[in-house]
């Protein structure tokens, strides 16, 4: 089967960010896992180049706006190396082959009546490269909160595409089509946009820089195509647009263009399908909005300055701070920014939550599961396999469930909840370890089910490697390098198998995968988190796009135990539909474990992860208190019956 997943392109006034890395790294990881399926896949990068705000950045410069744009491409290419960013192709905007699919696209769209010559009068966004209505302004300035720079008088001739005309075709494809556009409340917001009426859109400007209009199309002298009409044409060239029409059968539609919020609604579930259905080709089968990173509660952005994330650097924090290498820092970047957050919620970044992550989860569970059992392997039986057993209870099924529960959430594009599921095998292989004890088998001569264990406890190291391979493709390669595989061909279908290992193959020097930071470093880093996650704000009004960020649910408690050496804390297991949390609540002055199991509440599950004594907190149950009465807590709770997961407003 094909697969074709794109990014966004990215604009080439600045350098790449965290939140560029973002859209990237999803993508790669959904290209590496359809790899791995057998798929043909194409995935697709590149970089935006035909903006007036690129000109402008070369002018600030001193640079001739080609020459700028060659350096800033060369600069997110050496950041997507960097970042082991796997893509098939590169597209620049400026490129001669993006020219020809740009101006055969809109003689398509001439041809068919949906492109004419007007006046366009009005306001523009130069850092957006938005034309905007004169209502739709806020003090006159750009709306986009994210940007509110001021906005630039317009008055020239101009074309203009037909977008009311499919007002109501893109209402009834939403319709007709669920699941086209996630996540569900970001399509909730394409159609009030739509129904809010949609007018025929500029989609043309005079100047020298940019891809020229046909001259086939009358008027088209001395004006270039509008810049975002230009960009999302990318996806066709990439696919064979319109130069090899067998290279474009076999990929479009594209199965999913991955893009960040701000460009969704008005751009990519809007003007692009619409332009498609004019040109009478077939819409992408899924076009996916996730949330931003945000620093200090506000978008990482380089149109904001200041001390902004960018891959390297961060990279290069990691290594520093705990001595991992180079390829291991890398994956501990793509695993943090993937797990930390729902896909389609904002997450405050933050170095110390990374490297709690990169602690908590790559150096103890992952890392130390490895280099547990490698030398005892070495130990017991001279650094070599033991021979092959049948598939042990006590982890096969929960490589299997490991399995079922990664692929079901790819196809959902839920990458935390797969990751949760993949953890959730890492558990039960170090609970395995801790049950078995093999040095006491040994100690016994119990030769034949240390054999056993032993055994066992590879294979399942060697199906997490297959896992995790997606997310962390050196670290599953160091796995595979140290279990003793040589020459291995990394398949989907190994993680569902049993008994793979060779017996007698000899395995590799033990290397810790994540160094540990030094004991008084981790102590800061979590104290610095905890504070970070649990630091009050002075009370103040909010708006209601600021209440909209939260992300309420109603959850059920399934399970719920004392923290030790705390009186007021409980860990509670939460289910929020289809994934459960584990919560720190101070409540247990008025609550006692047992009682707590099966109720409803309402819980915060989109707050940044805290780790409270030792007990890493992944959200938060709501509940009304009386001001110095700590006996009066109340959980909030649904008054009639909802399911778990169900969102609250």
């Amino acid at each position: 089967m094909k697969f074709y997943v794109t990014t966004p392109i990215y604009y080439v006034n600045d350098e790449p960010t965290v939140g560029h890395a973002y859209s990237t790294v999803a993508c790669d990881v959904l290209a590496r896992y359809h790899r791995l399926r057998g798929d043909d896949v194409l995935f697709t990068t590149g970089t935006d180049e035909n903006a007036l705000k690129v000109l402008r950045a070369a002018e600030a410069q001193g640079l001739a706006v080609r020459p700028f744009a060659d350096k800033m491409a060369d600069r997110f290419r050496q950041q997507w190396l960097a970042l082991n960013i796997a893509y098939d192709d590169f597209i620049r905007t400026t490129a001669e082959r993006h020219r020809r699919a740009v101006q055969r696209f809109f003689e398509g769209l001439y041809e068919k009546g949906d492109l004419y010559l007007g006046k366009y009068e009005g306001w523009y966004c130069v850092s957006d490269e938005t034309y905007f209505r004169e209502e739709e302004l806020v003090d006159g300035r750009c709306p986009n909160p994210e940007c509110a720079k001021k906005v630039e008088w317009m008055s020239e001739p101009a074309h203009f595409f037909r977008l009311s005309k499919y007002q109501q075709p893109l209402l009834d494809y939403i319709e007709q089509n669920p699941g086209w556009l996630l996540p569900e409340f970001r399509k909730n917001e394409v159609v009030n946009f739509i129904r809010g009426g949609l007018k025929d859109v500029c989609v043309s400007r005079r100047s020298e820089w940019g891809i020229p209009l046909p001259p086939s199309i009358p008027g088209s002298e001395g004006t270039v195509v509008y810049v975002w009409a230009d960009a999302l044409v990318n996806y066709l060239t990439c696919a064979g647009y319109p130069d090899d029409e067998e290279r474009l059968q076999n990929y479009w539609p594209a199965d999913v263009h991955v893009v960040g919020k701000d460009i969704f609604v008005r751009f990519h579930a809007t003007l692009w399908p619409a332009m498609l259905m004019s040109a009478g080709l077939a819409l992408p089968k899924r076009i996916v909005a996730h949330g931003w990173w945000t620093l200090g509660g506000k978008k990482i952005s380089k149109s904001r300055g200041g001390a902004i994330p960018r891959p390297g650097p961060v990279r290069d924090m990691i290594m520093q701070e705990t001595g991992c290498t180079a390829g291991r820092a890398v994956d501990a970047l793509r695993y943090y920014i993937l797990r930390e957050v729902p896909f389609g919620q904002d997450g405050e970044f933050s170095e110390e939550t990374l490297l709690v992550r990169y602690s908590d989860d790559l150096a103890n569970d992952l890392g130390n599961l490895l280099h547990r059992l490698l030398p005892m392997i070495a130990r017991y039986r001279q650094g070599r396999i033991p021979k092959p057993t049948d598939p042990d209870p006590d982890l096969h099924p929960a490589a299997l469930a490991a399995v079922r529960g990664w692929e079901k959430a790819v196809e959902a594009l839920d990458f935390r909840a797969g990751l949760a599921a993949i953890w959730g095998f890492l558990a039960a292989a170090n609970r395995y370890i801790d049950h078995k004890a093999p040095w006491s088998l040994a100690k016994a001569g119990d030769d034949a089910l240390l054999d056993h264990v032993l055994y066992s406890a590879a294979e399942a190291i060697r199906i997490a490697a297959v896992l995790i391979a997606p997310v962390m493709p050196d670290t599953a390669s160091e796995i595979e390098s140290q279990l003793g595989l040589r020459d291995w061909q990394r398949t989907w279908s190994q993680a569902s198998e049993w008994g793979l290992l060779s017996e007698g193959q000899q395995t590799g020097r033990p290397v810790p995968l994540f160094p540990q930071a030094e004991p008084q470093k981790r102590a800061k880093t979590r104290a610095r988190a905890s504070a970070a996650a649990s630091t009050p704000e002075e009370t103040k009004m909010i708006s209601i796009k600021e209440f909209q960020k939260l992300d309420l649910r109603v959850g059920e408690i399934v399970g719920a135990e004392a923290v030790p050496n705390a009186d007021k804390l409980l860990k509670l297991t939460v289910d929020i539909g289809g994934e459960q949390r584990t919560m720190v609540a101070g409540i247990a002055v008025c609550y006692r474990p047992e009682e707590l199991v099966g109720k409803k509440a309402v819980v915060v599950a989109n707050l940044e992860p805290a780790t409270i004594r030792g007990v890493r907190s992944e959200g938060m149950i709501l509940a009304g208190s009386v001001e110095g009465d700590e006996k009066t807590v109340s959980i909030v709770a649904p008054e009639r019956p909802l399911p778990n997961g169900a969102r609250v407003s």
